[in-house]
C-alpha cells in the first residue's frame, strides 16, 4: 500500500529487440540480397563493367601524367607536352562520363530493389495471422519497411558498387607499382597487416554499435506510432509531458547509440588515414635513396606517388564503406527474419477452396477449445450449431469469449482443440482466402481506409463496377445520406474515416459487406451511441444486410439482440445459457439479468 500523498507515475514499458546477433558480412546474407538483383540482370551486368572500367581508368590517369612528365616535359618536347595534356584531358572526359553513367545504373538497381524488397515485406505482412499482429508492436513493423529496407538499399546501390571501384582501383594501382618498383610495393605490401589488425580490432565494436542504433531507432518510432495513435487516450489523462519525458529517454538512448558509433569511427578512420601517411614518409625516404644512389630516375617518383595515393587513397573510404555495410547488414539481417517469420499456423497442403455455390452458411463448433497462449484457454469446450440463414447473437461480460468465436469462424486462428465447420466441412480443409471471400467482416472499430466513400465501400468487392457499389448503398436505403455529402460518393473520408460521423462510418462498412454479398456475416457492433434517427437508419439497414444470410453478431443493441435465431450466452469461455430471447428470459438466469441491466442502461 502507498503512503498517503504518493503519486504513482507509470511508464509505457520498454521492450528489448528479440534479435539474434550474427557475424558482421555475413554471407548468406550478402547472397541472398543480391538474389533481389536477379530481374536486373542486364543493368546489374552492365555496373559490373562500368565497374571494371572505372577502376582502370584512375590509376591510367596518373600513369599518363607520369609518362608525360619523363617524357615530353623532361625533353622539353612542347609538341608532345601539349598532345599529352589533350589526350589527359580526353581520358579525364570519358572517366567523367563512365562515373556519371555508373551513378545512374546504381541508383536505378538500388530503388529497383528497394522497391521489390518493400512489395514483399507487405505482401508478406498481409499474410500473416492476426497473432502475429497482437504480438508485434508497430514501430517495429514500421522500421522494417522504412529504415531497414532503405539502410538495404544503401548497401546495393552505394556500398558494393563503390567498393568495387575503390578495390578495384587499388589492385590496378598496386600492379603499376610492382611494374615501377617491385621494392616500394613490397613495403607497401608489408604495411598491410597493420590494416587488417586495425579493422579486426573495430569490426565487432562496429558492428554491435550500428545493430544498437537500429534496435534503439525501432523503440523511438514504436513509441511515436504509439503515442499518436493513443493521442485521445493520452490527452485524456493528462499524460502529455509525461510520454514527453520518456519519449527524450527513448531519443537520448538513440543519440547516445549513435554517439557510441561515431566514437568508433572517429578512431577508427583517422588511424586508416595515419597509415597512409605513414606509407607516404616511408615511401619519400625509399624513392629519394634510389633516386640519390641512381637506383631510379627522378622522373619516376612522381607517378609512385601519384599511385601510392591511388592504392591508399580508397583505405578510409573503404573504412567508410565498411560501416555502411554493417548498417546494411544489419538492416538486412530484420528484414529477411521478419520474411522468414512463419505463420503459427496456414493452410494444408491438402485445403480446397469454398465455392460460393457449394457454400450454403452452416456453421457448427464441435467441443472447440482455444487460448492466444496454449497455457491460457479463453474458450473452453464451446459446441453449437447454426442454421443456414440464422442470426446468432453473442452476449456476455467482456473478456468471455465472443470476439474470438468469431475469430475462429473467420479462420484468422484455429482451434487448439476441436473442429471448426462449415457445410459440414472441418475450416482446416478449407482454403482461408475461399473463405474469408463468403465471409462478411464488419468490426466495432468500423475501420475505413484513406480514400473516398466509393473506394471503401469497393474494397468488399474490388471488381466491382460504379454502378454496384451504388447499388449497395441502394438496396441498404441510404443513398439520400451519402448524396448530403460534400463530393458524394466522392468524399474523401480522411485517415480511418475521420470526416465521417460514427454513423455514416457504420453506414459505409454495411455497404462494403452487403457489396461482397458473403453466406456469413460476422458483425461486432459499435458500442458507441448515436441519434435517434441515424439508429434508426443502421438498425433498418442492419436488417437488410442480415437478410438470408447465417450471421454471428457480437451484440450490443437490444434490438438486434432480441431478433436473433439464436442467442449463446458467454462466461470465461463457456456457454452458460442458449436458446431465444423469450426461452432465456423465461428461464430466468444469467441472460435475464444481463438483459435487465441493458435495460436499465439504454433505457429501452
Amino acid at each position: 500500500m502507498m503512503p498517503k500523498g504518493t503519486v504513482a507515475l507509470t511508464h509505457f514499458r520498454r521492450e528489448p529487440d528479440e534479435e539474434v546477433e550474427q557475424r558482421p558480412l555475413e554471407f548468406k546474407l550478402i547472397r541472398r540480397l543480391f538474389t533481389y538483383t536477379r530481374p536486373y540482370a542486364a543493368k546489374r551486368n552492365w555496373l559490373f563493367v562500368l565497374v571494371i572500367i572505372r577502376s582502370l581508368q584512375i590509376p591510367v590517369l596518373a600513369w599518363m601524367i607520369g609518362a608525360v612528365i619523363k617524357g615530353p616535359i623532361t625533353n622539353h618536347d612542347l609538341t608532345g607536352t601539349v598532345w599529352g595534356a589533350l589526350g589527359f584531358l580526353a581520358m579525364a572526359a570519358f572517366t567523367q562520363l563512365t562515373l556519371h553513367f555508373r551513378q545512374r545504373l546504381a541508383l536505378e538497381l538500388g530503388e529497383s530493389v528497394l522497391q521489390d524488397l518493400r512489395a514483399d515485406i507487405f505482401r508478406h505482412l498481409m499474410r500473416m495471422p492476426l497473432s502475429f499482429f497482437h504480438k508485434t508492436r508497430l514501430g517495429r513493423i514500421l522500421s522494417r519497411v522504412t529504415s531497414d529496407a532503405d539502410a538495404v538499399r544503401a548497401g546495393v546501390q552505394d556500398v558494393l558498387f563503390v567498393s568495387l571501384v575503390n578495390g578495384g582501383q587499388m589492385v590496378v594501382a598496386g600492379g603499376l607499382m610492382l611494374y615501377y618498383d617491385p621494392l616500394l610495393f613490397a613495403v607497401m605490401l608489408a604495411l598491410a597487416p597493420v590494416l587488417w589488425a586495425l579493422n579486426r580490432t573495430f569490426r565487432r565494436r562496429l558492428s554491435k554499435a550500428h545493430r544498437e542504433v537500429q534496435e534503439s531507432f525501432s523503440r523511438v518510432t514504436s513509441t511515436l506510432a504509439e503515442s499518436v495513435s493513443g493521442i485521445r487516450v493520452t490527452q485524456g489523462f493528462a499524460r502529455q509531458e509525461v510520454n514527453a519525458t520518456f519519449f527524450r529517454a527513448l531519443v537520448t538512448d538513440h543519440s547516445k547509440y549513435n554517439l557510441g558509433v561515431a566514437r568508433a569511427s572517429g578512431v577508427f578512420l583517422p588511424l586508416l588515414e595515419m597509415h597512409g601517411q605513414i606509407f607516404n614518409a616511408v615511401l619519400v625516404v625509399l624513392a629519394g635513396w634510389q633516386v640519390l644512389t641512381h637506383r631510379m630516375a627522378f622522373g619516376d617518383i612522381i607517378p609512385l606517388f601519384f599511385l601510392a595515393n591511388l592504392f591508399l587513397s580508397p583505405i578510409p573510404a573503404l573504412g567508410n564503406m565498411y560501416n555502411q555495410a554493417l548498417t546494411a547488414m544489419a538492416g538486412a539481417e530484420r528484414v529477411f527474419r521478419l520474411l522468414d517469420t512463419p505463420p503459427e499456423w496456414q493452410d494444408a497442403p491438402t485445403a480446397t477452396p469454398l465455392t460460393r455455390q457449394d457454400c450454403r452458411g452452416r456453421v457448427e463448433f464441435r467441443h472447440v477449445s482455444f487460448g492466444y497462449q496454449r497455457d491460457r484457454l479463453v474458450l473452453q469446450d464451446v459446441s453449437f450449431v447454426a442454421g443456414p440463414g440464422q442470426s446468432v447473437a453473442l452476449v456476455g461480460h467482456t473478456g468471455s469469449g465472443k470476439s474470438t468465436i468469431a475469430n475462429l469462424i473467420a479462420k484468422f486462428y484455429i482451434a487448439t482443440t476441436g473442429d471448426v465447420l462449415v457445410d459440414g466441412r472441418n475450416i482446416t480443409e478449407i482454403t482461408g482466402d475461399s473463405l474469408r471471400r463468403l465471409t462478411g467482416l464488419v468490426t466495432q472499430q468500423n475501420f475505413l481506409f484513406t480514400g473516398t466513400i466509393m473506394d471503401n465501400i469497393r474494397f468488399g468487392r474490388p471488381e466491382a463496377t460504379d454502378e454496384e457499389v451504388v447499388d449497395a448503398v441502394r438496396r441498404l436505403d441510404f443513398l439520400d445520406l451519402i448524396a448530403t455529402l460534400p463530393r458524394g460518393f466522392a468524399t474523401e473520408v480522411g485517415e480511418r474515416g475521420a470526416s465521417l460521423s460514427l454513423g455514416q462510418r457504420q453506414l459505409v462498412c454495411f455497404a462494403r459487406a452487403m457489396l461482397a454479398d458473403p453466406r456469413i456475416l460476422i458483425l461486432d457492433e459499435a458500442t458507441s451511441s448515436v441519434d435517434a434517427l441515424t439508429e434508426v437508419r443502421i438498425q433498418r439497414a442492419l436488417e437488410k444486410l442480415l437478410k438470408g444470410r447465417t450471421s454471428f453478431i457480437v451484440a450490443h443493441r437490444l434490438s438486434t439482440i432480441r431478433q436473433a435465431s439464436l442467442i449463446l450466452v458467454l462466461d470465461h469461455g463457456r456457454i452458460i445459457e442458449r436458446g431465444t430471447h423469450g426461452e432465456l428470459l423465461a428461464l430466468n438466469g444469467v441472460y435475464a439479468g444481463l438483459y435487465r441491466q441493458f435495460l436499465e442502461a439504454t433505457g429501452e
